[in-house]
């Protein structure tokens, strides 16, 4: 599966929301991208690409102000359902246009790869017009054949000025030695 559109064909909502209270109620932690966005310790997060709003319901369960915004509207439909007192937005991330900033914008679970590869360093841009001064946009995401890499992403980041401060492995901050997926923190320097 290299497009969204592969991907969502394959996958039934319902199980996809089942899958992460299976984790829990097996002892595993399906909060991992909130315990790391946490040690930034946001007052606010735009969890872009939100799905079904697993990511920001928990952020916002923690007491930080969550905006989301995906461009699948059964996704969000599934969001603003669980959790209807934070903003929900259907947008695409190239044009987004909030007109404010956050703290911390996530892009988790393989955003910018499933965006379609001509509109990857825009939705990058539109994701980065969001990060406040000093503020962070960290995206998860699988390196493998078709997607972006990391010094792609890192060279869309710069574009829309931001500069790398770190990455990981995993979202529980394991040093990246290389391998297959990348947590990737820029920051927007101060204004």
């Amino acid at each position: 599966m290299n497009n969204w559109g592969e991907w969502r064909a394959m996958v039934d909502l319902d199980e996809y929301e089942a899958r992460w209270q299976q984790m829990a109620d097996e002892g595993s932690n399906p909060h991992g991208e909130a315990d790391f966005l946490s040690r930034y310790s946001p007052a606010s997060v735009l969890d872009a690409g939100c799905g079904t709003g697993r990511v920001g319901i928990e952020l916002a369960s923690r007491g930080i102000e969550v905006v989301g915004t995906d461009f699948d509207a059964d996704m969000l439909s599934y969001a603003r359902k669980k959790a209807p007192s934070i903003a929900w937005h259907h947008a695409n991330l190239a044009n987004l246009d909030l007109g404010r900033t956050f703290d911390v914008v996530v892009l988790a679970g393989n955003v910018i790869p499933y965006v379609e590869p001509d509109d990857r360093a825009a939705a990058v841009a539109g994701a980065a017009r969001h990060v406040a001064a000093a503020g962070h946009l960290i995206a998860g995401f699988s390196l493998r054949s078709g997607w972006p890499s990391l010094a792609d992403y890192h060279s869309w980041c710069v574009a829309a000025g931001l500069r790398e401060d770190d990455h990981f492995a995993t979202w529980n901050g394991d040093p990246y030695e290389g391998g297959d997926y990348v947590v990737a923190v820029h920051r927007r320097a101060e204004r």
